[in-house]
């Protein structure tokens, strides 16, 4: 994760997100343009599936007699898991920012599944509320098409 480079004092944030990338812009004003303060990646949610899972599961003895069993194979999702823990750290950037006074306000453009962990992650921290949500998954563009994005709202 690249660290914050240029967050000035008392702006306002746009969290454009999906569960591989976020990036946060800046301005001054609601209406001024926007100004690409820090990236963040999830290298997880780029590997592949197969790669993050380890073989199947193992086989255990029978608690009375001498039979033997197959374990289950847990079904948790690596890439789920790693897209929950990378809203939790959007959050705890957000959160700290509005705490320290960086931030006055923050908006959420996020693909749909995802801004729905960013919610709960945020949720779980008492803080101001996002000014405006929106659940489209634009992190690909530029900050031309976001202001846009923005203004249509």
């Amino acid at each position: 994760m690249k660290p914050a480079e240029s967050i000035s004092e008392k702006s306002y944030w746009v969290v454009v997100a999906d569960q591989g990338r976020a990036v946060i812009y800046t301005h001054e004003k609601r209406r001024d343009p926007l100004n690409e303060s820090t990236s963040l990646v999830n290298e997880i949610a780029r590997s592949k599936g197969s790669s993050l899972t380890t073989d199947r599961g193992g086989r255990s003895f029978d608690s009375h007699g001498e039979a033997r069993h197959a374990l289950r194979n847990e079904k948790s999702d690596p890439k789920k898991q790693a897209s929950s823990v990378f809203a939790k750290t959007i959050a705890e950037r957000i959160v700290s920012a509005v705490q320290k006074g960086h931030c006055r306000g923050y908006a959420l453009v996020a693909a749909p599944r995802f801004l729905g962990l960013l919610r709960s992650s945020l949720s779980a921290s008492a803080i101001i509320p996002p000014y405006l949500t929106i659940d489209k998954d634009v992190v690909e563009k530029d900050s031309a098409f976001i202001e846009k994005l923005l203004a249509d709202q």
